[in-house]
């Protein structure tokens, strides 16, 4: 039977670039706000562009927040991308103070201004290489992944997990390490764009919609 895939359409997501990396492995997922199809889904992509606070905003009118806290407790894969991996964790500084989804232990942060006496230029946009920072890698999306590889990124606020366990991924920026990708059991977030880190970080979605 086929699995059933849906990337999560709330109005704040890079939604054609998913579903076309999902379909470059055959993958046929659905786009959609429905409860129902949501929670009776194999795996669900959470997909995030913007601001952390709107985007909250916009689960909570849906009545989406409980639907995938819900949906995690039946121990199915979630994935979170970009803003959407932000949205995974307790609460964000983003434009204030704001309370995210709480599947992570942890916050979102602003990049600071300047580290080790070097002016950062935030937003933080282009390739940069990602490390291995978890022994069972190879158990992840990341198996196909080479340690150091390069990904995608664009973002100013980065994730601070409260358990170092969770980190599943560092990235250097400048000479500021940051969490870049994170797994707490069957919740995984990314804060690059597989989608657009060309074919190896295309393999991020087929090795997540492979997981039994």
């Amino acid at each position: 039977m086929d699995k059933k895939i849906v990337i999560v359409d709330y109005g704040s997501g890079n939604l054609y670039s998913i579903t076309q990396a999902c379909k470059h492995f055959g993958f046929d997922p659905k786009l959609s706000f429905n409860a129902e199809e949501i929670l009776n889904a194999d795996k669900v992509i959470l997909p995030g562009v913007g601001a952390f606070e709107g985007a909250m905003r916009q689960l909570q009118n849906m009545n989406l927040v409980s639907v995938l806290k819900d949906y995690v407790s039946k121990g199915k894969p979630l994935m979170g991308v970009c803003l959407g991996m932000q949205l995974l964790f307790e609460k964000s500084y983003e434009f204030g103070e704001h309370e995210g989804l709480g599947l992570v232990e942890g916050e979102i942060k602003r990049f600071p201004s300047s580290y080790m006496n070097t002016k950062m230029r935030i937003p933080h946009i282009g390739w940069n290489k990602v490390f291995n920072k978890n022994s069972q890698w190879f158990d992840t999306p990341f198996k196909e992944f080479p340690d150091g590889g390069m990904m995608y990124f664009v973002h100013s606020y980065y994730a601070q997990p409260s358990n170092s366990n969770d980190i599943l991924s560092t990235t250097l920026y400048n000479d500021f390490e940051f969490c870049s990708s994170v797994r707490k059991e069957n919740v995984y977030g990314f804060q690059f764009h597989p989608e657009k880190s060309g074919e190896e970080g295309l393999t991020v979605y087929k090795n997540f919609l492979s997981i039994e």
